[in-house]
């Protein structure tokens, strides 16, 4: 037998999404299904009635997280500040890196045909922003490319590694700015929503799910299962569960539909890294059961959200883009999980660079300063090699930011959509009949244009585009300026066998000894201990 509960709802939650997931409100309540009470939800503080089996939203305390970029962003000396995009000093003008922040000896240069040139201290090349074709390509640290290309019809192109990407066109919903995506996904065009919010001197765009399921079904997604249960998922076979087996281990047993979800968004974020063939594996930080139970904590807060988005579209009334971007998760004092879609450059607090990709997990906290237009976050978890650390403080745009937020609910809303068609099959257990009504079509979807049926055509044009707009750029390049010089590896001691790997390469022999380490290197011998430098010589 199961128990649901009534749902959540949250005070001033006005939105609509696609897809599938997230609640937005000041502060949520609910009531078990059965149970008697009722419960009401605040500007911060989440109530729930029936002994705290209601379904609670993203309560509040103040604080929000912490901003970077306070100081001035990156110089070409290297002095890197938080992030603002558009106010960086002289450093990369917001190419390449997240938020605009750029590493240690970045620099810019301007071709003769007028393209902006962002390099990191090895002369390699982060960015090229050619502005006479609207285009920005991106090479990442860990090798792969991102193409962006901002149209003169307000439309928008986004190309990842492997070939994916987007098409985003602008559409009016009552008299309000929103966005389109048109994706090409296995012979299927298919839309995303999003809000058009300016928050913070930064365009951000909250994504809306195109469907809301009935309240019965997000109380049961919500809440405790009656007991954990097994579930078979089926990967033991796909390249990329082996091939990411040290960093992600699924759950044996599901207490709830919050489990299910974290490992549904985990196992989707890396088989598109496998299939984008994105950095390789090098003694990587893994996903710990304390970084999945954050990332389940996180899942019921983006349920909460979208009940209460749901709740607000059952009474006709406008998204509310504050509630459902990023501002709620940056002022609501609660500390807030995100797992990575894409591929992204950023900057860590000692000026260096570092890189993320899908399935790496970081958590934001603290408040973030009035004039920030990027937060700071940890890192949780990720693949070693290139990627950052576990425990790097790292710089994140709010564009960037809202993109991670975008793709936990879209991905949320997926596993939602699977799960109600999977229940009471396979070890899962079954939904209460009020939970198994088919999801209701937000007006804000349907009165959006239909899918572009020309998006896998015009992601293979602009790759085309970037790769003239690049060779232009090499061949414009100015004569007068020369490379930059390669800036000396720093080793010191605490630092981790993949910073010493990234400042010098890979030792010519590694000497292991158990606990200790010893890489030798043409002309230095670094010696570890459980992981950290302790000696150089």
């Amino acid at each position: 037998m199961t128990t649901t509960s009534r749902g959540a709802t949250a005070g001033g939650a006005r939105t609509t999404t696609g897809g599938g997931t997230a609640t937005g409100a000041h502060g949520a309540a609910g009531a078990g299904a059965g149970r008697t009470g009722t419960a009401t939800g605040t500007h911060g503080g989440a109530a729930g009635a029936g002994a705290g089996k209601g379904l609670a939203g993203g309560g509040a305390t103040r604080g929000g997280a912490t901003g970077a970029g306070r100081t001035g962003g990156a110089t070409g000396a290297g002095r890197t500040g938080g992030a603002t995009a558009g106010r960086t000093a002289g450093a990369t003008g917001g190419r390449g890196w997240s938020g605009g922040t750029a590493p240690k000896g970045a620099r810019v240069t301007t071709t003769r045909s007028g393209a902006t040139v962002a390099r990191r201290s090895d002369g390699r090349v982060a960015a090229i922003h050619d502005s006479r074709r609207g285009i920005e390509v991106r090479h990442g640290v860990g090798g792969g490319r991102t193409v962006i290309r901002e149209r003169a019809d307000h439309s928008r192109v986004v190309v990842y590694r492997g070939g994916r990407g987007y098409v985003q066109h602008p559409y009016a919903y009552r008299g309000h700015n929103y966005a389109y995506r048109s994706y090409y996904y296995n012979g299927h065009y298919y839309n995303r929503y999003y809000g058009n919010y300016y928050y913070h001197g930064v365009y951000v765009n909250p994504y809306y799910p195109a469907y809301y399921y009935p309240p019965a079904y997000y109380g049961w997604v919500y809440n405790p299962w009656v007991r954990p249960y097994p579930y078979a998922w089926g990967w033991a076979g796909n390249p990329w569960y082996g091939y990411y087996g040290a960093y992600f281990t699924p759950y044996p047993v599901y207490p709830s539909a919050a489990f299910w979800l974290t490992d549904y968004i985990i196992a989707n974020s890396l088989q598109a890294a496998y299939d984008a063939q994105a950095a390789a594996m090098s003694n990587p930080a893994p996903l710990t059961p304390d970084v999945k139970a954050l990332i389940a904590d996180e899942v019921k807060r983006q349920i909460a959200l979208e009940n209460a988005e749901s709740q607000g579209a059952a009474k006709n009334q406008d998204p509310d883009m504050a509630s459902s971007s990023i501002q709620r998760l940056l002022s609501d004092g609660t500390a807030h999980v995100f797992v990575a879609g894409v591929d992204l450059d950023v900057v860590d607090s000692n000026g260096n660079e570092c890189g993320l990709s899908e399935g790496d997990a970081l958590q934001l906290n603290g408040q973030t300063a009035q004039d920030a237009t990027a937060a700071n976050l940890v890192v949780l978890a990720s693949k070693g090699g290139r990627e950052c650390s576990k425990g790097a403080l790292v710089s994140v745009g709010f564009q960037d930011l809202q993109d991670m937020q975008n793709h936990m609910r879209e991905t949320i809303g997926q596993g939602m959509q699977e799960l109600q068609a999977k229940q009471g099959q396979g070890g899962l257990p079954a939904a209460p009949a009020a939970a198994k009504a088919a999801p209701t079509k937000t007006q804000l979807a349907a009165d959006a244009p239909p899918p572009d049926q020309n998006v896998q055509a015009e992601l293979q044009q602009e790759n085309q585009e970037a790769d003239q707009a690049e060779k232009e750029s090499n061949e414009a390049a100015p004569a007068d300026i020369p490379p930059p010089a390669a800036q000396p590896a720093e080793i010191s001691v605490g630092q981790t066998e993949d910073q010493v790997k990234s400042a010098l390469g890979n030792p010519k022999d590694i000497v292991n000894l158990g606990s200790k380490k010893i890489y030798v290197y043409k002309d230095m011998k670094i010696t570890f201990k459980d992981g950290k430098v302790t000696d150089v010589q």
